[in-house]
């Protein structure tokens, strides 16, 4: 529906990314472009929101309606924030700046809790409030939400410890739709290999040591 109906950069960008998750493809990003507004907030900002708004929606439905939302993480976001007021620049327009103190970012499928808003901004949009989420600690729930312990990625080097989360990080456990239950299969298989399987929703993923993960009837 709408004005943007049938143009091919967005229903069928969309009818694709679900394509390929739908055949087992795991990593797919989508790389959109100018959003930085620095020059001009008017015409350029509406611009890029009708690019992203309906495909996006389309992508979300596309996965829900092939049964495929439940395993699949999608994220939205940027690299991060904008500043919440114009300023004049020298042409006469407005524009915008950079800003790492807030920005928002929004998750869907692949085990997080839907309708659910986590943190704010002050009556400005300018600095955060309230439960705030810091960078590592969205890496971390996002690993988390893959079957992955951050805390168990940490190796030593030159002295201190490295991991994705920078030794830091905590998991925002209200972000979780049901808790992923990790069980370790050695004493039922006698392999000393890694093996586990992650439990979510009702569906088994059941991950070899390769990493192939295929899926089982749930229990």
């Amino acid at each position: 529906m709408g004005p943007n109906r049938g143009r091919p950069v967005t229903r069928t960008t969309a009818c694709w990314l679900a394509g390929l998750v739908e055949r087992g493809v795991r990593f797919v990003q989508l790389y959109h472009t100018d959003w930085d507004h620095h020059a001009d907030l008017g015409q350029p900002l509406d611009q890029v929101a009708r690019e992203v708004d309906q495909p996006t929606a389309a992508l979300i439905r596309d996965l829900e309606a092939a049964r495929t939302a439940g395993h699949t993480l999608v994220i939205w976001g940027g690299e991060f924030g904008r500043t919440p007021m114009g300023e004049v620049r020298d042409s006469g327009k407005v524009g915008r700046n950079h800003h790492i103190d807030a920005f928002t970012l929004w998750m869907a499928g692949g085990g997080v809790k839907p309708g659910q808003t986590i943190g704010e901004t002050d009556e400005f949009g300018f600095s955060p409030t309230g439960d705030r989420m810091d960078v590592h600690d969205f890496h971390a729930t996002m690993l988390r939400l893959l079957g992955l312990d951050h805390t168990r990625l940490t190796t030593r080097f030159q002295g201190r410890d490295f991991r994705l989360t920078d030794v830091s990080g905590r998991v925002l456990e209200k972000v979780i739709a049901l808790e992923l239950l990790v069980v370790d299969l050695e004493a039922l298989v006698g392999d000393k290999q890694d093996r586990h399987v992650l439990l979510r929703g009702s569906a088994v993923l059941h991950q070899e040591p390769s990493g192939n993960q295929t899926k089982c009837p749930g229990p």
